[in-house]
C-alpha cells in the first residue's frame, strides 16, 4: 500500500530524457512537453541527436536527449542543468552526468548496468553508488524487468516489450511532476490505432511507471508547478521548423499566391519539406529534387511561374545553391531560402547547433549578388520571420535567406495560433493586364522594383536568364555601363528595404556601462542572462538582432551610448567582424562558442560580470 507523500510546490523544473538513440527519448520528451503546454505551463525544449546515423548501440556517441523546461511564468531557455535526469543505460548517465544539478534526481534503467554496458560507456566501475554519497538522489528503478510483468498476459515479442520502456519511465516523471496520464493514453490511441496490443502495451507501461512512483519509497515527494499567466488565445506546442512551414504558407495565403517548395532533404532542414508536403489541402505544392542545385533551380522556375517559390537546406546545401542564388538576383526573382544552421564544416555536426552561417549567407556569391538576409530568434517567431521573409521576396523582387539553426528548427515552445485577418496583405508588384509599354526592367523610382509578368500574360513576354539585362528592356547586354548601372540598381533596391525596418528595442537602459549584442537564435539565454544580471542591480543592457543585411538604420546611435559592446554569437565572431564593416568606430568584444550547443545562462553571466567588473 503506497505512503502517503508530500507536495511540493516549484516555480520551475528542468528534466532531461536520455537514452540509447533507439529508446524513444524524442517521444517520451515530446509527450511530456505536450501535456505540460497543455496544462497551462510555459515551455522550453532541446531535443539532442547523436551526430553519427548508426552510433553502435550503448556508447556515448549512440546517446540521444531530451531537455525541457517548463515554468509558471515564461520560459525563455530549456534550462543549463537539469533536476532531474532519466538515464536509459550507462552511456546516458556519462554523457549527461555534469549537467545535472546538485540536490537533483537521477532515474537510472538498472537492468541496462551490467559489466557490458558499463565498459561500453567507458565506466570502469559502477558509478552509483559513489554517486549515492553525493548530494544526489539516486533511483535506481528495475524498468526492463517491470514492462516485462506488466505486459506479459499480451503475448508480443521481446522487441515490441523492450520498446514500452520509454513509457514506463515517462510514467514516473508524470507522478514526480502531477502530471496527468490521459493525453498521453489518447496520442497512443490514434498514432497505434491499428495495433491495439501496442496501444495496451504502452499504456500498460505508463501506469506501471506511475505505480512504481507511487510506491518507492525513494521518491517520498512529488511536485506541482503552477499555471503560467500567459496571453489569452488559441496556443499549440511548436516546433521551429513546422512554424517555418507554417509561416510560408501564411504569406503565400495573404499574397494570394500559390506556395512552391523545391528542396533535397538534409538534416536539420528536411521536417520543414515534410509539413509542407502535408498541406496540398491548402494548395502547397513541393517536389523533393535529386539534389540541392535541382531543388532551388526548380524553386526559381516557380518563381518564374507566379509562385510563392521557397527551397530549405542547411549549411553545405546553401554552399551548393549558391550560383542559382545569383540567377535569382540577376533575374530579380522573389525566392525564400531556408538555411537551417548546423555545425560545420563538411558535414561537421550536422544534428548540432551553430550560427556559422551568416557570412556565407550575407556575401557567400560571385558577384555583386545582394540578397536580403534575416534570422528567426526562437521556435514560435520562425512562423513570424517566416511570413517575413516571403513578404519581403515577394513585394521587393529580391531573393531573401532565412537564418534558423538546429537549435530553434528542433527546439519548442507554445505559440500562440494568430488570426489570419492579423496578418497584413502581401502585395507582389504584378502588371496589370491592361498595361501599356511594358518594359520588364523598369523600375519603380521609390523602391527600385521591377513588375513581375508570368508566363500566359499576353503581351508581356520577355527574356529572363543569367546573362546581364539591358536596363528596362532586360536585352541580354554586354555594355560596361550598363553593368555598372544595374549592379547599382540591385544593390540599392536591398540597400532601400532596410528603410522600412523598425530599429531593435534595448532591453534595459538606453546607455550604460555593458550592451550585449546578440542575432538569431542566441535570444533566449542572452536575454534570460541580461535579465537575471539586471535583477541584481547590474547596469547592462541587451539588443537583438532579427534584420541582418542590411541592417536597420540607426544602429550607431544605439552603440554610442554604452561604454563597452559585447558580440555574443555560436561561432568564432563573424556578426562582430560584419558590424565593425557595417558600423565602424566601434570596438565590439566578442563571447564565442563553436560546440554545437547553445549557450548557457551561467556562462555568458560569468563573461557579462568579467567585463563589469573589469570596467
Amino acid at each position: 500500500m503506497a505512503t502517503t507523500k508530500k507536495k511540493i510546490e516549484k516555480e520551475e523544473v528542468v528534466i532531461r530524457f536520455s537514452g540509447d538513440s533507439g529508446d524513444g527519448m524524442q517521444m517520451t520528451g515530446t509527450q511530456f512537453s505536450n501535456t505540460t503546454a497543455l496544462l497551462g505551463n510555459d515551455v522550453s525544449t532541446f531535443p539532442d541527436y547523436p551526430a553519427e546515423i548508426r552510433a553502435p548501440q550503448g556508447t556515448v556517441g549512440g546517446v540521444s536527449g531530451f531537455q525541457l523546461h517548463f515554468g509558471n511564468a515564461k520560459v525563455h531557455t530549456p534550462g543549463d542543468y537539469c533536476d532531474v535526469l532519466v538515464a536509459m543505460n550507462p552511456a546516458a548517465l556519462k554523457a549527461n552526468q555534469r549537467w545535472i544539478k546538485n540536490g537533483g534526481t537521477i532515474i537510472v534503467n538498472i537492468d541496462s548496468f551490467s559489466e557490458k554496458n558499463l565498459k561500453k560507456a567507458g565506466f570502469e566501475e559502477n558509478p552509483l553508488p559513489e554517486l549515492k554519497k553525493g548530494d544526489y538522489n539516486v533511483i535506481e528503478a528495475p524498468i526492463q524487468t517491470l514492462i516485462h510483468e506488466a505486459v506479459k498476459d499480451l503475448g508480443l515479442d521481446m522487441k515490441s516489450i523492450e520498446r514500452t520502456k520509454n513509457m514506463f519511465a515517462l510514467g514516473i516523471t508524470y507522478w514526480l511532476f502531477n502530471r496527468p496520464l490521459n493525453h498521453t493514453e489518447t496520442f497512443f490511441e490514434q498514432k497505434f490505432a491499428k495495433k491495439p496490443e501496442i496501444i495496451e502495451a504502452n499504456i500498460l507501461a505508463l501506469h506501471a511507471g506511475y505505480n512504481y512512483a507511487n510506491t518507492v519509497e525513494a521518491l517520498s515527494s512529488h511536485y506541482v508547478v503552477k499555471k503560467a499567466e500567459l496571453e489569452k488565445g488559441v496556443y499549440r506546442n511548436i516546433n521551429g521548423n513546422t512554424a517555418t512551414a507554417w509561416g510560408l504558407i501564411a504569406a503565400a495565403e495573404k499574397a494570394k499566391m500559390p506556395l512552391f517548395c523545391g528542396s533535397y532533404p538534409i538534416t536539420p532542414a528536411t521536417e520543414i519539406l515534410h509539413e509542407l508536403s502535408a498541406r496540398r489541402d491548402l494548395g502547397v505544392k513541393t517536389f523533393q529534387a535529386e539534389d540541392e542545385i535541382g531543388g532551388i533551380t526548380t524553386a526559381i522556375g516557380a518563381s518564374f511561374a507566379g509562385n510563392l517559390a521557397v527551397t530549405t537546406t542547411s549549411g553545405p546545401g546553401l554552399a551548393l545553391k549558391t550560383e542559382a542564388v545569383g540567377l535569382a538576383v540577376i533575374t530579380e526573382l522573389p525566392l525564400v531560402i531556408v538555411d537551417v544552421q548546423r555545425g560545420g564544416p563538411s558535414t561537421g555536426l550536422p544534428t548540432k547547433t551553430e550560427q556559422s552561417d551568416l557570412l556565407q549567407a550575407i556575401y557567400g556569391r560571385h558577384g555583386e549578388s545582394p540578397a536580403v538576409v534575416i534570422a528567426a530568434s526562437s521556435p514560435s517567431n520562425c512562423f513570424q520571420y517566416a511570413f517575413e521573409a516571403g513578404r519581403i521576396a515577394l513585394e521587393h523582387m529580391v531573393p531573401v535567406i532565412l537564418l534558423t539553426d538546429g537549435f530553434l528548427a528542433n527546439g519548442s515552445e507554445p505559440w500562440r495560433v494568430p488570426e489570419m485577418s492579423s496578418l497584413p496583405a502581401i502585395k507582389a508588384p504584378f502588371v496589370e493586364p491592361n498595361e501599356k509599354d511594358y518594359l520588364p526592367y523598369e523600375r519603380d523610382p521609390e523602391t527600385l522594383t521591377r513588375k513581375w509578368a508570368v508566363p500566359g500574360m499576353k503581351g508581356f513576354e520577355h527574356r529572363v536568364g543569367g546573362l546581364e539585362k539591358m536596363d528596362k528592356t532586360g536585352n541580354v547586354s554586354y555594355v560596361p555601363e550598363n553593368h555598372q548601372l544595374m549592379s547599382e540598381y540591385r544593390q540599392e533596391k536591398v540597400n532601400k528595404i532596410a528603410e522600412d525596418y523598425p530599429l531593435p528595442s534595448v532591453e534595459g537602459a538606453d546607455e550604460g556601462e555593458l550592451l550585449v549584442i546578440g542575432w538569431g537564435g542566441t535570444y533566449g539565454h542572452l536575454h534570460t542572462a541580461v535579465t537575471e544580471l539586471q535583477e541584481e542591480g547590474k547596469k547592462l543592457s541587451f539588443v537583438h538582432f532579427n534584420y541582418v543585411y542590411p541592417l536597420p538604420k540607426g544602429v550607431d546611435k544605439i552603440f554610442e551610448k554604452f561604454d563597452n559592446l559585447l558580440v555574443c554569437e555560436l561561432n568564432l565572431g563573424q556578426f562582430a567582424d560584419y558590424l565593425s564593416i557595417k558600423v565602424p568606430g566601434y570596438k565590439y568584444q566578442k563571447y564565442n562558442k563553436v560546440q554545437g550547443l547553445p549557450f548557457t545562462v551561467d556562462e555568458l553571466k560569468n563573461a557579462f560580470n568579467k567585463i563589469l567588473e573589469d570596467k
